[in-house]
């Protein structure tokens, strides 16, 4: 970035930074300038292009600065700016916790659509991490209790940290699926719902360099697909109420793998695709 601080506009500065990721092929340049100038002057993004005249302050340019270096440096925007949208919610996000996505939306939106006309559900979030989706489905359904668990104590504290900006009220407990201990909850839920680690190792050099150099290891990757789900089974089964559902999200290649581990557990299963008609999400139920 030039020295002259006096000849930077918004416009100047999104044409500038613009050319400066693609150089570092970034991903959406122009979307990555406007999210990080947008975030300095504490305005919506699309009220940047009612101010392409106004020049930036040295005091602004010294905030933008690092800011830019960092994207440049393929850190997702989310960490860089500390916080993100999710469904109904605006969320703290750090390196301790996965960036929520768009087909975890989208697993929120097929519960709310499936009981929309139930009240008092319990809830159980497996490997809750920022705390999206319970947050996401308590603003929603005011009446339910919803909890969540996480064997991540640092993702514990951003969750809990996320109910209180949202004003919910979650419980959030530390829990490893693969530890045999005993659950932390009296009583059995009605909707057990996970988005859980599920891409392989072997996978890892195929990710962009946002997600594998950025996101944690802990809530991206598994050791092995069945073992992931069978121990998520073993779990629902022994903690999901009588006609309860279970809502999974799941790579798209594993759709088969994920549905014959609860189908050949007595199971009734669902795969329903995501928007761009991906397998990609599992509802399974027991009489």
């Amino acid at each position: 970035m030039p020295n002259a601080r006096s000849e930077w506009t918004v416009l100047s500065m999104l044409k500038w930074a613009t050319s400066y990721f693609d150089e570092k092929e970034v991903k959406s340049p122009r979307l990555s300038v406007e999210w990080l100038l947008a975030h300095v002057l504490q305005i919506k993004r699309l009220d940047l292009y009612l101010k392409y005249d106004r020049p930036l302050s040295a005091e602004e340019l010294d905030e933008l600065r690092p800011l830019v270096k960092r994207r440049a440096n393929h850190e997702p925007l989310q960490y860089i700016t500390g916080e993100t949208e999710f469904y109904n919610s605006t969320l703290k996000v750090n390196p301790d916790v996965l960036i929520p996505r768009q087909e975890t939306e989208q697993m929120v939106q097929l519960i709310c659509d499936n009981h929309k006309t139930t009240d008092g559900l319990s809830v159980l979030d497996i490997g809750t991490g920022s705390g999206c989706i319970s947050i996401a489905l308590k603003k929603e359904f005011e009446s339910w209790d919803v909890n969540g668990i996480d064997i991540s104590d640092e993702a514990l504290v951003l969750a809990r940290e996320n109910a209180t900006l949202n004003n919910v009220e979650i419980l959030f407990v530390k829990h490893d699926l693969f530890n045999s201990q005993p659950s932390a909850f009296s009583s059995a839920f009605d909707i057990i719902v996970s988005n859980p680690p599920y891409i392989l190792a072997e996978e890892e050099p195929d990710l962009d360099k946002e997600v594998k150099d950025f996101e944690p290891h802990l809530a991206l990757f598994c050791n092995n697909t069945r073992e992931m789900f069978e121990a998520i089974e073993l779990f629902c089964s022994k903690n999901l109420k009588k006609n309860g559902v279970v809502y999974l999200e799941f790579h798209e290649n594993n759709s088969d793998e994920v549905a014959e581990v609860f189908s050949s557990r007595n199971w009734t299963v669902q795969i329903v695709k995501d928007f761009d008609e991906k397998d990609r999400f599992l509802v399974a139920s027991k009489e």
